[in-house]
């Protein structure tokens, strides 16, 4: 039986994670997860793709803001609670291909993101009136799904033993072993074999009164070049700057994906929404192989 062994939000999509002992799981997974996002000014995405200094933005969630902090800055502040921008304008914007809506939150904000990053920017919360539908060709088997500003999914789950099987391989050519947020998680699994999550189809939690949680693994997780960047630095590795990719391509091109290289498995939330995730909880994996 497998083990949650972390857990982690992403309030602002490209920003700095929080490691979390408990995590509310909402239909559109963790709650606060990536219920951020900053843009441009005509409102197009920016992540660490383009601006690797995303990652040095730490973000606390305080009683009723979200506390944003990053080197040489002030500290800035903005609503948990999207109801307190209900005067902001909302703005169109995409992720990917994907229309998505945002509430403006605010001058001080967008000087602040456009400070640091050093281009102009602001700060969209996510717009509760609209609904972002996660493409329909993975949803069959819940009805349908939602989420915020993530990449596609409403989770990202990925089994620790992967992680060392791939730290295993890149000491072995010299290179450092890398920590498990360069892949941006929202559930780590101890318990699985090495990518024993590529042939999950359901994990069941037990959730609080008995109610039973259950996550979808629909999709495996394309990876683009942000694993390369160091997290605590904002860049990649001088030595290595085009690790973990180099040492991925070799054994984890999917040819199912076009070639592309894949790392962890997309969920939807199937059942439980409102209950609660907590480090140390089991977890029954349904395993399945295909026709």
């Amino acid at each position: 039986m497998a083990t949650i062994s972390e857990l982690f939000v992403y309030p602002i999509k490209s920003c700095a994670g929080i490691a979390l002992r408990e995590a509310r799981l909402l239909a559109t997974g963790l709650e606060y997860d990536r219920c951020w996002m900053v843009t441009d000014p005509a409102g197009a995405m920016l992540t660490q793709r383009a601006y690797p200094r995303m990652a040095l933005i730490k973000v606390e969630i305080g009683a009723d803001d979200l506390v944003i902090r990053a080197p040489g800055m002030s500290e800035l502040r903005t609503p948990l609670n999207a109801a307190r921008l209900d005067a902001a304008p909302a703005v169109q914007t995409k992720v990917w291909r994907d229309a998505a809506y945002g509430l403006d939150t605010g001058a001080a904000s967008a000087a602040w993101f456009s400070a640091f990053l050093g281009v102009p920017a602001r700060l969209l919360r996510f717009d509760p009136g609209h609904e972002r539908i996660v493409d329909p060709d993975y949803t069959d088997s819940v009805g349908g799904a939602t989420t915020y500003f993530t990449d596609g999914f409403p989770l990202l789950v990925i089994g620790q033993a992967s992680l060392d099987d791939l730290n295993t391989r890149l000491n072995s050519k010299g290179a450092p072993a890398i920590p498990i947020d360069r892949f941006r998680p929202n559930v780590v699994l101890t318990g699985l074999d090495a990518y024993e999550e590529d042939y999950v189809e359901t994990l069941s939690v037990n959730g609080d009164a008995g109610e039973n949680v259950q996550l979808q693994l629909v999709k495996p997780c394309s990876r683009c070049p942000m694993p390369t960047i160091d997290q605590a630095k904002g860049a990649p590795d001088p030595d290595w700057p085009n690790e973990p990719t180099d040492t991925m391509s070799v054994y984890r091109a999917n040819p199912q994906r076009n070639g592309a290289i894949t790392f962890g498995n997309n969920a939807l939330v199937a059942s439980g929404a409102g209950q609660w995730l907590r480090v140390g909880q089991s977890v029954e994996a349904e395993l399945g192989f295909g026709d």
